[in-house]
């Protein structure tokens, strides 16, 4: 069947329905619709069967939607209504939610039903809710909405406002005194819900010290007090404020400008560097037990015989500091009585390289550029000679550009189902990458499909990573319900536990040290190293400032010309990207992506 993708950006649902249409083996095509033309344009040319808009937040024009079916992915119950349907649902504290497919009618996200999942809400920031639940949710309410169409008889049921198992109902936009905080009256539990109803974006307008900032990333805070309102310790980047019955967390902040793109989200320590002078930077030890909620990006965990590293950064993002504190943990746990070693990434993200925030900040982005891919480098390398110890990566959230690269230096790639894989990076302005990308990624994959997937920069399920040797298993999901994260660890736990107790670790391990050595002797990491440096050498100081511009608008949310069309026109018009034709399609991209969407047909 031939289907039209049509989003405001291809963000990471949109990413999710691509995969697993694609799968399917349906035609698709995939289209940016910021505009009511641009829709026009996507669908005169493609000419759809259906049309499904995964994220949407233009409004379909009427002679889209009375010619074609468009079912919209709307993250609400059936009934909801609205632009801010997650914000108010966590704002109104709903213990339960889900995801709609509603076909677009002349009230926005009041057409007719085709299908509804929901789940169970958990204590969350949006952005992390929509990256997990809401993602599974709309991807089974996709499909199932897909295969009702397909089948020509199935009838929608329209929205009934009157049926008693319709709990939505319409919303208006959140105004920013609805999430406005009171240091002096709000207790923690309120504080957290307020900032995580609105992180991502917009974020809750707040003042600290004279300056007008925008709130990211609440965590508890269990034991330190002070006086409400009060900065009273720091900690790798985030500041911790007092309230009237404890205190919080705040990771991230946003200066408030004159113009939207003129500042963007970075650590709440850098932003506040000035009013911080006097303000304790308080630690945790990597291997300290905590009783109470807390902050912590890095900590070490050890039983039976498994040590347990685990990190969470703020969208997945490393900067220079995150990577040598986490070669460091690693270092420690190498020195531990352990045989197994497990990297444990976030429930948002496992990662997504180095820091571009970071860099766009700095005083001099090329130097800090490099600062922050060499930091990257000595943490996969010690991943890579890691010979004492079998080493497992453990990713239940998505990866892109170096994190997928860096989980390849462990021995085993383990990987939630329904997660997006982005092994590429030269969707930002040519970037080459480093991560000794060059001897891992083609050790698992081959040279060939190695090539295909940093170039055609498209995303991959699991079960293609798995199939060509990229990752080397998936770890199943059972359901939608709440707790799927613990879920997820248990299993890692139980497989790392039976690998530390098998009879066959040293046997692996002595293989592993034999097939290093072998390696080495025909072409050094070093040698790889120096050379994936030398191109990002000049992606950093070289006459094409390609990456400085895209980063640049990457980090400030600005229009990068060409970024989807580009990264999806990449893709053949045959299903299988590994073909003669997708390399041939690959040279030919600009061409294809000037006409603003790509098509993609099954392999016959």
């Amino acid at each position: 069947m031939r289907i039209l993708l049509l989003s405001s950006a291809y963000n990471s649902l949109t990413q999710h329905a691509h995969i697993e249409l694609k799968a399917l083996g349906h035609t698709l095509g995939v289209a940016v619709g910021t505009t009511g033309d641009a829709m026009r344009d996507a669908v005169r040319q493609f000419q759809p069967e259906l049309v499904l808009c995964p994220m949407l937040a233009q409004v379909i024009p009427r002679d889209i939607w009375e010619q074609h079916t468009c079912i919209i992915l709307h993250p609400g119950i059936v009934g909801d209504r609205g632009a801010n349907s997650l914000d108010w649902a966590i704002l109104n504290e709903e213990q339960e939610w889900g995801v709609t497919a509603v076909q677009a009618a002349e009230h926005v996200d009041s057409g007719p039903i085709w299908a509804t999942y929901e789940f169970k809400m958990r204590a969350a920031s949006k952005s992390s809710l929509y990256r997990d639940e809401v993602t599974r949710a709309a991807v089974k309410a996709m499909l199932v909405a897909v295969r009702r169409f397909e089948s020509g008889l199935f009838v929608p049921a329209p929205l009934d406002y009157s049926r008693p198992n319709v709990r939505g109902r319409y919303r208006p936009l959140v105004k920013a005194g609805a999430r406005q905080i009171d240091w002096t009256s709000d207790p923690v539990e309120t504080i957290l819900r307020k900032i995580r109803s609105g992180d991502g974006a917009p974020g809750v307008l707040d003042e600290i010290g004279g300056l007008p900032v925008y709130l990211y990333g609440a965590h508890e805070e269990g034991t330190l007090v002070g006086k409400p309102g009060e900065i009273i310790a720091q900690r790798h980047g985030a500041v911790c404020r007092a309230a009237v019955d404890g205190a919080v967390w705040i990771s991230h902040l946003k200066q408030k400008g004159a113009r939207p793109d003129e500042y963007f989200k970075l650590p709440a320590a850098m932003v506040l560097a000035k009013q911080l002078t006097e303000v304790p930077e308080i630690p945790v030890p990597i291997h300290a037990e905590t009783r109470s909620a807390t902050f912590r990006d890095i900590w070490y965990e050890e039983r039976n015989e498994v040590g347990y590293v685990n990190f969470r950064f703020y969208n997945g993002a490393m900067g220079t500091d995150h990577c040598r504190r986490l070669d460091e943990a690693v270092r420690y746990a190498r020195q531990r009585p352990t045989k197994v070693i497990v990297l444990f990434g976030g429930q948002d993200f496992w990662s997504n390289g180095v820091h571009l925030n970071l860099i766009e900040a700095a005083h001099d982005p090329a130097e800090e550029s490099w600062a922050n891919i060499q930091a990257m480098d000595d943490f996969v390398l010690s991943l890579l000679t890691t010979t004492d110890h079998l080493t497992i990566a453990a990713m239940y959230g998505s990866a892109g550009a170096g994190g997928v690269m860096m989980a390849l230096g462990a021995d085993r790639v383990l990987a939630r189902e329904g997660i997006v894989l982005n092994p590429h990076y030269r969707g930002m302005g040519g970037l080459y990458g480093s991560e000794y990308w060059t001897y891992s990624l083609p050790k698992r994959v081959g040279v060939a499909v190695a090539e295909q997937l940093t170039e055609q920069c498209l995303p991959i399920s699991v079960h293609e990573a798995k199939s060509i040797g990229l990752i080397d298993d998936i770890v199943i999901q059972d359901d939608l319900g709440n707790g799927s994260f613990g879920r997820f660890q248990d299993q890692i736990v139980r497989i790392a536990e039976n690998l530390a107790c098998s009879t066959d670790v040293e046997a692996h391990l002595s293989r592993k040290r034999a097939e290093r050595e072998a390696d080495e002797s025909v072409k050094p990491l070093e040698q790889y190293r120096l050379e994936e440096l030398a191109e990002m050498n000049r992606n950093f100081w070289g006459p094409d400032p390609s990456y400085h511009l895209a980063r640049s608008a990457f980090v400030r949310k600005q229009p990068r010309p060409g970024h989807l069309k580009c990264a999806v026109a990449l893709e053949t018009v045959c299903g299988n990207p590994h073909c003669d034709e997708a390399k041939r399609r690959a040279t030919n991209r600009c061409a294809v992506a000037s006409r603003g969407w790509a098509q993609h047909r099954p392999a016959a």
